[in-house]
């Protein structure tokens, strides 16, 4: 009895991070979907994650520690009513027409790799240009009709990025419904840390 004790603590001791990871072991994005298909503006691409078991961030999104301000964590809701997603949601709005999913970053960031079928309208833009969503300019800024403006899907760089929540915020301001805005907070960094497929960039 002494022994069996021994060993079972001994292997509690043993931080989870020294087991084995078996390098063949298929990765799926959910045990029923192993792939998403998405529409983009150059054809399909399909969406998958990175199959080697052993991978790794590396780069600019395996840093933790940025200065803050301005890199500082984001709450999880940018806006009364504004709804925040994972990355399931975020995949459903791809593949939903209806949907426009926006890569609210800077054109130099944007340009590093984005999410597959995202468009970039920079988050210093997107107050001004709220017709390309189906708005019409008026006197106090837009006129966004609920029932007439797409449902929209925001994100940036992760979690400490503020981009797309002050784009949230200004286009509340302006007038486009809080609830037909989502938001993915985790980012580029949480997309790259699943392994997801990335468009452009490296």
């Amino acid at each position: 009895m002494r022994r069996l004790l021994f060993f079972v603590s001994a292997l509690l001791a043993v931080p989870a991070m020294s087991l084995p990871v078996l390098a063949g072991e298929p990765v799926g994005i959910t045990k029923d979907v192993t792939s998403v298909t998405v529409e983009t503006e150059g054809g399909p691409v399909e969406i998958a994650r990175e199959q080697d078991n052993a991978a790794v961030i590396t780069g600019e999104f395996a840093r933790t520690s940025r200065p803050c301000p301005p890199f500082c964590v984001q709450p999880m809701t940018p806006a009364e009513g504004v709804t925040t997603i994972g990355e399931l949601e975020l995949l459903e709005a791809l593949k939903d027409p209806a949907v426009r999913v926006i890569d609210s970053r800077v054109p130099k960031h944007f340009e590093t790799g984005t999410i597959p079928g995202a468009v970039n309208i920079p988050y210093t833009e997107m107050a001004d240009r709220l017709g390309e969503l189906g708005c019409e300019l008026d006197f106090d800024g837009y006129d966004c009709p609920a029932d007439q403006v797409p449902t929209i899907a925001l994100f940036c760089n992760g979690p400490w990025c503020g981009q797309s929540p002050a784009a949230i915020r200004r286009i509340v301001k302006a007038g486009y419904p809080a609830e037909k805005i989502r938001y993915y907070r985790q980012g580029m960094q949480g997309w790259r840390m699943l392994g997801l497929t990335v468009a452009g960039g490296e």
